[in-house]
């Protein structure tokens, strides 16, 4: 029987309030999850044993986007935990901890160097919220070897090697680090000359708005943008999310001079519909972000098997949803992050799938341009999922 006592925050002032004394009030159990959304007593054991192994941490204010009598709810999906997540195989084919081969470019100190041209750096762990989807769900809310123990040794890596064109500041979510500590990771990168500009990765002005309203984080980014360009890639999945909170982040986050780009994730049950993703499209543009990518769900263990949509039903889905958008909407590519490199989803041609290689590994540049065509299969989900066809 479904709790009763469930209770849905009052609307609240989120900008206003302190982000450090906010993040302490995140619901990280289950036994709080219930305070706000029914639960059965089976589902409330079952998502015990869920967040055991992937921890759950979600901010209010998320949570307050959530419909609690809707247990199909699209926000619900992304936050809360599910049993569907204890799910190793299935239809969908085999599942990998790596897909992105993210462990064999690591040259320590956090540093991910698998294109030439560009450094990630693991500047934390933390995230102010674990999204169910993530495909680093390994190392979320865990002890993490990749976590930077130094950024300015990072630094030191990313001075010395002047084929490092930018850097991009991941995790975990840098804006999560306390101003000062971002401060001195920035200042470190002020003066390398070869960079012609940073990215910071972070989903706070979708989950987290409040993040931005301070006054002295935007200070630092609007004073490190005038030295060197700075970019926030960041990651709205449904319309939903675009919120008057999150908009006022944007409008902060632009105040700065910084760039907002957008970088989706196809999801099953989430925005896998053509209305989702043109409301998401055409949603992003109107509070000034920049459609960039929308990636195919990656066959994470844990995540592949409820969440990724097939190829052969996502290339048709996108195109159908780009008919209905203009020329700034569909300007998105359609993006796996694979192994061997990143690559375009083109489109279909009859049962075919057309790719390009946008990005490759070193070693392997004469593959950066390339074609590539597969062979659709009714449940593929996976460049490694579908068969080969020569050109």
């Amino acid at each position: 029987m479904a709790s009763t006592s469930t209770v849905k925050p009052n609307k609240m002032n989120w900008l206003k309030m302190d982000w450090q004394q906010e993040l302490q009030k995140n619901i990280t159990s289950v036994s709080e999850l219930e305070k706000f959304l029914p639960l059965s007593a089976d589902e409330r054991k079952n998502l015990e044993e869920v967040a055991t192994r992937h921890p759950m941490n979600i901010p209010r204010y998320y949570l307050d986007l959530i419909d609690p009598n809707d247990p199909h709810d699209p926000i619900r999906k992304l936050a809360v935990p599910s049993t569907e997540e204890l799910i190793l195989a299935g239809a969908m084919g085999e599942t990998t901890c790596d897909p992105y081969g993210d462990d064999k470019h690591d040259k320590g100190n956090g540093i991910l160097h698998k294109y030439p041209y560009t450094a990630l750096v693991v500047a934390t762990e933390y995230c102010s919220m674990y999204c169910r989807h993530c495909f680093r769900k390994r190392m979320v809310g865990l002890p993490n070897d990749q976590t930077v123990k130094s950024f300015q040794q990072a630094a030191s890596y990313i001075a010395e090697h002047t084929e490092i064109k930018n850097v991009v500041m991941s995790g975990g979510d840098p804006l999560m680090l306390p101003t000062d500590a971002l401060a001195k990771m920035l200042d470190s990168l002020r003066n390398i000359e070869h960079l012609n500009y940073v990215r910071i990765g972070s989903r706070a002005p979708v989950v987290f708005p409040l993040r931005l309203a301070d006054n002295e984080l935007i200070d630092l980014l609007a004073d490190f943008n005038r030295d060197k360009p700075l970019y926030v890639p960041t990651h709205f999945n449904h319309p939903n999310e675009i919120t008057p909170e999150a908009k006022e982040a944007v409008a902060r986050l632009r105040s700065a001079g910084v760039t907002v780009n957008n970088q989706a994730v196809l999801l099953r049950g989430v925005n896998d519909s053509v209305e989702a993703l043109t409301e998401l499209m055409d949603g992003l543009l109107q509070i000034g972000v920049n459609p960039y990518y929308l990636y195919q769900c990656m066959p994470v263990e844990r995540v592949r098997h409820h969440f990724q949509v097939p190829l052969k039903e996502g290339v048709d889905l996108v195109d159908d949803a780009r008919r209905k958008m203009d020329g700034y909407a569909k300007r998105f590519k359609f993006i796996i992050g694979h192994d061997i490199g990143k690559l375009e989803i083109c489109g279909r041609a009859d049962d075919k799938m057309i790719l390009k290689q946008l990005h490759a590994r070193p070693g392997h540049q004469e593959e950066s341009s390339r074609i590539l065509v597969r062979q659709l299969t009714d449940n593929g989900g996976w460049l490694d999922d579908l068969p080969e066809v020569a050109i």
